[in-house]
C-alpha cells in the first residue's frame, strides 16, 4: 500500500484548492461545447382521413374486450394478464432495461473509495548502530475519482439507456396488446368450431333423414340402388367432417391455455354460442393521432432516440477524457494506531487523449450513424404499416358485416330450397340429383355463415389492435 507522506499544510492546501476551483470553472465553460443529441424524427406523410369509412362508435378503452359482452372472455383475458409467460418475459426485459439505465446514470457521480492497511519491516542500522530495528506503520486513505463530462459522452450514454428503457416499456404494451387480442381470437375460434360441430351434426341428421326416405322409396321400387348409394355417400361424408373439427377444437383450447400460462389439459371453456356475443364499434379517430396510440410506433421512436444518443456518445469518445482525482489520508508510525498521525492531501486533474487505436473509435461512430439511419427507416416503415393496418381492419370489418347479412339470407333460401326439394322428391317430381344439390347448398351456406361470424369477431379485434387497444403514449412516463 502506498501512503502519502507529505504533511498537511493549510497554505499549500488553500493554493491547490484555488487552482482546483479554476480548473473546474474552465471545465464547466468547456462543457457548453458538448455535442447535442439529434432527436429529430424522419418526415412521415400522414393522411388527413382514412381511406375506408370509419364507424362513429365510442372511444376505444383499454378493456375493449368487455364490449363483446362475455364474462367468460373477460375472465380469460384477466387470467392471461396475470399469468402469461410472454407478458412476464416482457416485464423482465423492462426490469433489465431499468437496471441498465440506473447503471448508466451512476456514471454521472464520482467514484469514492477508502483503503486502510498496515506495514511492518526491519530497518538496517547506520554505521554507528548495532543490530536491526523493527518499523511499524498504519494508514487510512480516502480517494475520489470523477470523469468530467465535458463533451457529453456520459450524458449521451445515460440518455441512450433511458430511451432503451422507454422502448422496453412500450414493447411491454405491444406484448400486452398482442396477448389480449390473441386470447380473444382463440376464444372466438373455439366458439366457432363448436358452432361448426353443431351445424355438422345437424346436417348429418338431415342427411340421415333423407337417406331413410331414399331407402323407403327404394323398397317400394321408386328409387334405384344407385340413389341409395349416393345418399349413403353423402351421410358418410358429412359424418367424416365431424372428427377433424373435434380435434381442432381440442387443439385450440390447448393453445388458449398456453396464452393463459396454464396447463393445456386442465382448461375448460364453457360452450357459449357466437350468437350471444355483441359486436362493439369504436371511433377510429384521426390518422394524425395514431402515432401516439400505437405502442409499437412509440417503441421504434424510442429506439431511434437511443440510436441518436449512441451517435453522440461515440463522437464524444473521440475527444480527450478529463478526470479529477483527489486523495486524503493519515498515517502513523505505530502499528494499528492513529496516534501522532501524519495527514496528507492530494488533488490532481488529468487529460487523456487516444493517439492511435487502429481507427476503432471512428469506425464505431460510423457504425452508430448507420444504425441510426436504419432505425429512422424502421420508424417510417412502422408508421406506414400502422396506417395500412387500420385501413385494412376498417375495410374488412365493414365488408364482413355486409357479407354476414347477405349470407344469412342465402342460408334462409338454401333451407327453403332443401325443404321444397325434399317434398318434390317424395312426390316423385324431382330426381335425387336435385335433392343432393339442395343438401350441398345448405351445408355450404351453413359453414360459410359460421366462418363469416368468426371473421366479423376477429375483424373487430383487428380494428382494436390496429388502433392501439386504447393505449396512449402519455400513459407511460417518458425518461
Amino acid at each position: 500500500m502506498t501512503v502519502m507522506t507529505s504533511r498537511f499544510n493549510s497554505t499549500g492546501f488553500n493554493f491547490r484548492r484555488s487552482r482546483l476551483a479554476l480548473a473546474v470553472a474552465v471545465v464547466l465553460a468547456l462543457s457548453a461545447c458538448a455535442h447535442n443529441i439529434d432527436a429529430s424524427k424522419p418526415d412521415v406523410e400522414i393522411p388527413a382521413t382514412w381511406a375506408e369509412a370509419a364507424p362513429a362508435g365510442v372511444e376505444l378503452q383499454r378493456d375493449w374486450w368487455r364490449g363483446f359482452g362475455s364474462e367468460e372472455l373477460s375472465g380469460l383475458i384477466d387470467q392471461s394478464l396475470a399469468g402469461s409467460p410472454d407478458l412476464i418475459i416482457a416485464a423482465e426485459r423492462v426490469t433489465q432495461a431499468e437496471i441498465a439505465a440506473r447503471s448508466a446514470g451512476a456514471s454521472l457521480f464520482p467514484l469514492l473509495t477508502v483503503s486502510a492497511g498496515t506495514e511492518t519491516g526491519q530497518v538496517k542500522p547506520g554505521p554507528t548502530g548495532s543490530g536491526w530495528s523493527r518499523s511499524e506503520s498504519s494508514g487510512v486513505a480516502l480517494s475520489v475519482n470523477y470523469e468530467v463530462d465535458v463533451w457529453g459522452r456520459v450524458a449521451a450514454t445515460t440518455k441512450s439507456a433511458n430511451a432503451s428503457l422507454n422502448a422496453s416499456l412500450y414493447g411491454l404494451e405491444t406484448v400486452r396488446l398482442t396477448l389480449t387480442t390473441g386470447v380473444a381470437n382463440a376464444y372466438f375460434q373455439i366458439l366457432a368450431l363448436r358452432m361448426q360441430l353443431q351445424v355438422a351434426q345437424e346436417n348429418l341428421a338431415i342427411s340421415e333423414k333423407l337417406f331413410a326416405i331414399v331407402e323407403a322409396r327404394y323398397r317400394f321400387g321408386a328409387a334405384s340402388a344407385l340413389d341409395v348409394s349416393r345418399q349413403r355417400s353423402t351421410v358418410l361424408a358429412q359424418r367424416a367432417t365431424i372428427f377433424p373439427l373435434q380435434v381442432q377444437e381440442r387443439q385450440t383450447v390447448s393453445a388458449l391455455a398456453i396464452l393463459l400460462g396454464r396447463q393445456p389439459q386442465a382448461l375448460q371453456v364453457a360452450a357459449q354460442s357466437l350468437e350471444v356475443l355483441a359486436i362493439p364499434e369504436v371511433s377510429a379517430g384521426l390518422p394524425s393521432t395514431l402515432i401516439t396510440r400505437r405502442p409499437d410506433v412509440a417503441s421504434v421512436e424510442a429506439q431511434l432516440l437511443a440510436g441518436s444518443a449512441n451517435v453522440a456518445a461515440a463522437r464524444a469518445a473521440l475527444l480527450p477524457t478529463i478526470s479529477l482525482t483527489g486523495a486524503a489520508g493519515n498515517s502513523s508510525a505505530a502499528l494499528l494506531s492513529l496516534g501522532n498521525p501524519t495527514y496528507s492531501v492530494g488533488i490532481a486533474a488529468s487529460i487523456v487523449q487516444t493517439l492511435f487505436d487502429g481507427n476503432r473509435l471512428r469506425l464505431q461512430v460510423e457504425t452508430n450513424e448507420s444504425t441510426r439511419r436504419q432505425l429512422a427507416e424502421s420508424y417510417r416503415r412502422t408508421v406506414y404499416t400502422a396506417l395500412k393496418e387500420v385501413d385494412d381492419a376498417l375495410g374488412n370489418a365493414t365488408r364482413n358485416r355486409d357479407q354476414e347479412q347477405a349470407q344469412i339470407e342465402i342460408k334462409k333460401e338454401a333451407l327453403r330450397a332443401l325443404r321444397l326439394s325434399e317434398l318434390r322428391y317424395r312426390e316423385g317430381a324431382d330426381d335425387l340429383n336435385a335433392l343432393l344439390d339442395a343438401q350441398r347448398t345448405l351445408f355450404t351456406a351453413d359453414d360459410r355463415l359460421t366462418q363469416l361470424k368468426l371473421l366479423r369477431l376477429t375483424g373487430t379485434t383487428d380494428v382494436f389492435k390496429a388502433l392501439g387497444g386504447g393505449w396512449d403514449k402519455s400513459q407511460v412516463a417518458a425518461r
